[in-house]
């Protein structure tokens, strides 16, 4: 029998009205199949392990990253695949993190939660978790047909990497802006090969060092220099640069000298779009060619969750910044398509 592990770390798919005070609390996970009925007619054996205290998502942060993965590396020979049920708020960050931390994967990582709470007649819950679970049980010739972290959501499964929150009001809350999605929920499930991982030839590695000191610069029309230099001239490591359009900003001489010095004291300072599709093009434009030559790094179209996890995986492995800054621009986990 197949053997799926879910992983309870919080979230509203496992709220419940109490019926005295009208507030959404969690109920016991354990008791899922008491719960959800139907899963009993899917025949897997099923285990359930629950954070305690459970989380909203908002409070995720690198070290609950380095318990999951530890608790998926614990139990990887035990179990054919796992399914994280998470809040929506930040799972795109930590599918991002998880891609990242397990090399080598190759066992479907399913990240999956829902809009609203699991005893509500109209919850999207039910079905999320019941496909999420058949596609972490899915094999072809014996192995898995999805090696990879991904987030199931409202019929479609996404690479976690690839994914972005973009709605909070609708079922449909996630989109992949720069990659095909990798399976489609209808009558059947259709599995995209084409866009799925290939099963790794080595065996599971397991990263959990990460350095999380990174700052974010948004640009916009009439940035001043004290918000500016409020991240430039900060304590940070490496800086994440949202520019527009395909990687470009202000040529202020002022704006181009911070950036020059935070590079010149040691800063990473990494290029992406603010605009939610498309590619950074360094050189492409006047207003891009200075950043290129003062060895800015480009992300391509790389999402910010991506580039957040990325460089604080990088960085926490302790490599030198020449090295990140090749290892940023190049597709580790099918994060990014470089030019």
């Amino acid at each position: 029998m197949t053997k799926i592990l879910i992983i309870y770390t919080g979230g509203t798919i496992g709220m419940v009205n109490d019926p005295k005070t009208g507030v959404l609390i969690p109920f016991n996970f354990k008791q899922i199949q008491q719960n959800v009925p139907e899963l009993a007619r899917l025949n897997y054996d099923l285990s359930v392990h629950s954070f305690d205290p459970i989380l909203d998502s908002s409070n995720m942060d690198p070290l609950i990253w380095e318990q999951l993965a530890k608790l998926i590396q614990d139990k990887y020979e035990e179990f054919d695949g796992f399914v994280v049920l998470h809040g929506s708020d930040t799972m795109s960050f930590t599918a991002s993190a998880l891609s990242f931390m397990l090399e080598n994967l190759s066992k479907p990582v399913i990240l999956t939660g829902s809009q609203l709470p699991i005893g509500e007649i109209r919850t999207d819950a039910k079905e999320n978790l019941i496909t999420a679970l058949e596609i972490a049980a899915t094999k072809k010739q014996g192995k898995a047909m999805v090696p990879e972290v991904c987030i199931y959501f409202d019929y479609q499964l996404f690479r976690g990497n690839r994914s972005i929150k973009y709605n909070s009001e609708k079922f449909e809350a996630f989109r992949s802006p720069n990659y095909p999605i990798l399976a489609e929920a209808g009558v059947h499930l259709s599995f995209f090969k084409n866009y799925i991982a290939k099963q790794p030839t080595e065996a599971l590695k397991v990263h959990t060092s990460f350095n999380s000191n990174i700052g974010v610069l948004k640009l916009y029309p009439g940035i001043s220099p004290q918000a500016v230099h409020a991240i430039t001239k900060s304590g940070v490591d490496a800086i994440v640069l949202e520019t527009f359009g395909s990687g470009n900003t202000t040529t202020a001489e002022w704006f181009i000298s911070s950036l020059e010095d935070a590079i010149h004291n040691g800063k990473l300072i990494i290029d992406i779009t603010q605009c939610k599709r498309g590619s950074v093009e360094l050189g492409k434009y006047e207003t891009s060619k200075k950043l290129q030559q003062m060895g800015v790094i480009s992300g391509f179209d790389t999402t910010f969750e991506a580039t957040i996890t990325k460089l604080m995986y990088l960085m926490g492995q302790g490599l030198p910044n020449e090295e990140v800054a090749v290892l940023m621009e190049r597709s580790l986990r099918g994060e990014l398509t470089a030019s």
